[in-house]
């Protein structure tokens, strides 16, 4: 099969099975949602969603987060992973955001780089989610999946990243982020992926090289 007919393949079916795909972070603000966003690298979005609400709560705007102290952020997030260093990053951001973009989160991925605690992959989910951005925000999950699904052969985030952008329409960018994570989280996972109840596994390269007897669309 060539790659063009997988993406179509793949994409026609996440359409029909998962028509409303989204992040599962908590958030009522571009502002709660770029903290979140922050919190949960290497982290789960369980976990960031138990923890947020009281640290929102105590700062709820980045004018209150940047005028405060690690000492004082440190006790909400310490139940994150890296605390130390996300804490730093999350007063750090705020200040900037405050110094620099009036407090409003910007749309820009690369204004949104230019915060600390802010990489490439989180300023693309900031400018999908928030702005509808026509980006595709890699994680372990979308590079995960990409490649065992043979929708990218990149051995680096940033090949998987242009390679999805390449063949993924700009109208369903958004939703396609969240339709490799969320697969990826629940059903393609890293130890142990649940091919028997995945419903791609007809257009999967990873699933017929580990079944060659198994008939298949790939």
């Amino acid at each position: 099969m060539q790659k063009k007919q997988r993406y179509v393949q793949i994409l026609n079916w996440f359409l029909k099975n998962a028509p409303v795909a989204e992040t599962e972070l908590h958030y009522t603000s571009p502002y709660q949602l770029l903290v979140a966003v922050i919190l949960s690298a290497q982290c789960t979005d369980r976990r960031v969603n138990m923890a947020a609400p009281e640290l929102f709560k105590r700062f709820p705007s980045p004018a209150d987060l940047a005028a405060t102290t690690f000492d004082e952020v440190f006790p909400y997030v310490k139940s994150i992973t890296y605390p130390n260093s996300k804490t730093k990053y999350l007063i750090g951001m705020a200040q900037k955001l405050m110094a620099d973009f009036d407090g409003e989160v910007p749309s820009d991925t690369k204004a949104l780089m230019s915060l600390p605690g802010v990489g490439r992959k989180t300023a693309n989910v900031i400018a999908s989610v928030l702005y509808d951005k026509p980006v595709i925000a890699v994680d372990t999950h979308v590079f995960r999946v990409s490649r065992r699904l043979g929708l990218s052969d990149g051995r680096t985030v940033k090949a998987v990243e242009k390679e999805l952008e390449r063949n993924i329409p700009v109208e369903i960018r958004a939703k396609a982020h969240h339709w490799l994570i969320l697969h990826g989280r629940y059903t393609c996972t890293a130890r142990a992926p649940r091919c028997g109840e995945c419903g791609l596994r007809n257009w999967c390269r990873d699933y017929a090289q580990r079944n060659p007897t198994t008939e298949n669309l790939t």
